[in-house]
């Protein structure tokens, strides 16, 4: 409870923060990965100690997505434990070569690669954010939450004992008919609105 009231605490903040200034600036504020690495940058050197607030915003950026990292990457290296029986080590060793090497064209998104387009109008960069953030999370949620609440995959019953497992906040099995009839509908309806301006412009 405490990690989601401070996490969504900190993105109304940035929003209250990041939102005005491209108005104020005359910057389109869905700009995506470009945003932060091109257009934020301009904006910081139009503002009083424009270059202070701008190392500083890098920076705390830096370490939220050092954390959001190291809990992604844990994933990969406990399913490469559980699945091939690599110690730890190995899994880290392993792993950290290939997303090294896979890391490389969004790197080079903005600079050697710039006028590559995976996907029409988009960059590789904006390319990997539309996947990711339109496709990938509200796909995989769904797909994990009805895993979880239907009898085709663990089930309801093991799901609410797993999750109550241990002390602290129970989850209340009162909301069974909202986990399986309004949030798969919600979740079908934030994957349709993120397709839509696509699909969109290729008609």
């Amino acid at each position: 409870a405490r990690i989601c009231v401070l996490d969504t605490f900190v993105a109304v903040c940035s929003g209250l923060i990041i939102f005005p200034a491209c108005f104020t600036f005359g910057v389109s504020p869905d700009s995506g990965p470009s945003l932060i690495f091109q257009t934020l940058p301009n904006v910081f050197t139009n503002i009083a100690g424009g270059r202070v607030w701008g190392a500083l915003f890098f920076v705390f950026m830096t370490f939220a997505s050092f954390t959001t990292v190291i809990t992604v990457f844990e994933n990969i290296l406990s399913s490469c434990m559980d699945n091939f029986g690599w110690e730890r080590k190995k899994s880290v060793i392993v792993n950290f070569f290939i997303i090294l090497i896979a890391s490389f064209p969004c790197l080079l998104g903005f600079n050697l690669l710039s006028g590559v387009q995976l996907l029409p109008g988009k960059g590789i960069m904006d390319t990997e954010d539309f996947l990711v953030s339109n496709i990938l999370l509200p796909g995989g949620s769904l797909v994990f939450l009805l895993f979880c609440v239907t009898r085709w995959g663990w089930g309801f019953d093991n799901y609410i004992k797993e999750a109550n497992d241990g002390q602290g906040a129970k989850l209340p099995r009162a909301l069974k008919p909202y986990f399986q009839f309004v949030l798969p509908v919600l979740i079908i309806v934030i994957l349709v609105q993120g397709l839509i301006p696509y699909v969109a412009k290729l008609l």
